[in-house]
């Protein structure tokens, strides 16, 4: 037993938890953990935002990048509320992410007594948002409830959690029970019956196809192994770029998933919704799908598979793998016929959107193996989800269902902290970017070095295009006024340049990441071609 403070409590328990970064910014509900921070920045490092909403994004990209639980740390009311989309953003793509906010005076919660930063209910936008959210309220609850935020951050579907303390709370102290290990995960013991019964009916199927989703993507070995005994095409969305390398023969992107859809027999859906192939795609009845999800809530969500499996993907397919030994037959030919079919749809993918493969072979040939890159709701970004190869895992980050509109900077900034010997390169429209360009000031300061490019095309382009198809070429605020960008990025200290052809993209991008600096790039761009004929693809049955 120790006396401690709840604040030094706090501080311990992270650690003690491995969390070495805290993203954050100060003000007076936080204070006195602040000072006990202090004493603990040996082990674990703040990162100071210049806005809330930045703190979030790097606590985001540092998780999404990793896989492991990051924390931020922020005021409460407009404080909490300016990192909401990144909450709901860490929801959507399952990110281990801990938010941990001030409150006001503990015995005036709830009373909407008009005191700073106070807010109705702010444990219940807390709930909301998160998988867990709950109160810190004394020193010797510490232990517990920070342990428990951990171990729901480690257990099941991985989503943020959220601890709130009152001000006054924070500095009061108490004999404290520290632990001596930190949360562990909860056992998730695999379904051998199950799987057996999905390795039978895999192993006699003519036609299987496998679709994964950001699930799968500490089990790419095995979903490769399984894919290759079936002959069976694994169709990669966002979430599951990199899950197996995109050069694989058999890794195909959803034009080409939208194709074999339609004439397989059995899908193996792996830690995915399958949102769109169920909701867009269409299910014939003759269709069986077999998923294998952590969240036992999203295996009949749309429509009840005929084999659900609870797991984890990775103990499972592993399990499912050895068993598909017994039951595999022969497909003489089908891979032969993927790969057909695959190459079809890159072929219409790089005549259609020839403007913007030329940049993104830049980036990817600037680019090693294991570089990270981080989307943005951009014309370059939902190209990049269609023609943008990725080889390993956690190397391509995107805001998932959320579509949050400049996510991606200071998300990429998260990345680069938690992996700072991985180049990282950050692309942006110029509407999106200047959502967190001041962002810039902490990747100086803190030499976090992101290579930023934006592609700057003077409006929001894909609002502005439907305006002009849809609404009779009506445009209405989809213009934008840009700074220049060269001289923004030079006035906080980083480099910056502007290029005007992919060839100029990729030799910038490739110096940037060689001085190992923050860098920005400004890329001037004209209107691109549509990519939603591709990406948007009719309900087929």
């Amino acid at each position: 037993m120790k006396t401690l403070t709840t604040a030094q409590a706090v501080v311990s328990m992270l650690e003690l938890n491995g969390i070495d970064t805290l993203f954050c910014l100060p003000g007076v509900q936080n204070d006195p953990f602040f000072d006990a921070l202090y004493d603990r920045t040996n082990a674990i490092r703040p990162i100071h935002a210049r806005h809330e909403q930045g703190c979030a994004y790097m606590a985001l990209g540092y998780a999404m990048a990793t896989g492991a639980p990051s924390a931020y740390a922020v005021v409460p009311g407009p404080g909490f509320l300016n990192t909401t989309a990144a909450l709901s953003t860490a929801y959507a793509v399952n990110a281990p992410v801990l938010a941990l906010t001030g409150q006001i005076l503990q015995s005036m919660i709830g009373r909407n007594v008009g005191l700073l930063h106070e807010l109705p209910d702010q444990l219940s936008i807390m709930r909301g948002l998160t998988k867990w959210a709950d109160r810190i309220s004394s020193p010797g609850e510490v232990p517990g409830l920070v342990n428990e935020a951990f171990r729901r951050l480690l257990s099941g579907r991985r989503r943020p959690v959220a601890l709130e303390c009152a001000m006054d709370t924070w500095a009061r102290k108490a004999p404290v029970e520290l632990p001596s290990s930190p949360a562990k995960a909860d056992p998730c013991p695999v379904d051998e019956e199950a799987v057996e019964r999905a390795a039978k009916l895999l192993g006699n199927a003519e036609r299987p196809m496998i679709v994964v989703g950001g699930g799968a993507q500490d089990a790419g070995r095995y979903v490769q192994q399984i894919a290759e005994r079936l002959e069976a095409p694994v169709v990669i969305g966002r979430m599951g770029q990199g899950v197996i390398d995109g050069r694989h023969r058999l890794s195909v992107t959803a034009l080409a998933g939208y194709r074999f859809w339609s004439e397989a027999d059995v899908v193996l859906a792996v830690g995915t919704r399958l949102q769109p192939q169920q909701m867009m795609w269409g299910l014939r009845e003759s269709l069986k799908i077999i998923r294998i999800d952590i969240d036992g809530e999203e295996l009949d969500r749309q429509r009840k598979p005929e084999i659900g499996i609870i797991g984890d993907a990775t103990a499972t397919l592993k399990v499912l793998a050895e068993r598909l030994n017994k039951y595999d037959a022969k497909r003489n030919g089908r891979a032969d016929a993927v790969a057909q079919v695959k190459d079809a749809a890159v072929k219409k993918v790089r005549e259609t959107l020839a403007p913007q493969i030329s940049y993104l072979d830049a980036i990817r040939a600037a680019l090693p193996e294991d570089g990270i890159l981080v989307d943005e709701l951009t014309q370059m970004g939902y190209a990049a989800r269609l023609a943008y190869p990725t080889y390993k895992p956690r190397t391509f980050l995107s805001p998932g269902y959320q579509g949050t509109l400049g996510w991606g900077y200071a998300t990429s900034l998260g990345a680069k902290v938690a992996k700072p010997d991985t180049p990282v390169v950050s692309i942006s429209g110029d509407g999106g970017f200047l959502f967190t360009a001041m962002e810039m000031s902490t990747a100086a300061q803190n030499n976090i070095g992101v290579v930023a490019v934006v592609f700057s095309d003077g409006a929001y382009g894909n609002v502005k295009r439907i305006q002009r198809q849809s609404f009779n070429n009506r445009t209405i605020a989809s213009d934008l006024h840009n700074p220049d960008f060269v001289k923004l990025g030079e006035s906080f200290g980083i480099v910056a340049e502007r290029v005007k052809s992919p060839t100029e993209l990729g030799v910038a991008i490739s110096r940037g990441l060689a001085k190992g600096g923050p860098m920005l790039i400004d890329c001037p761009v004209g209107e691109f071609p549509d990519p939603w004929s591709l990406l948007a693809q009719p309900r087929r049955n």
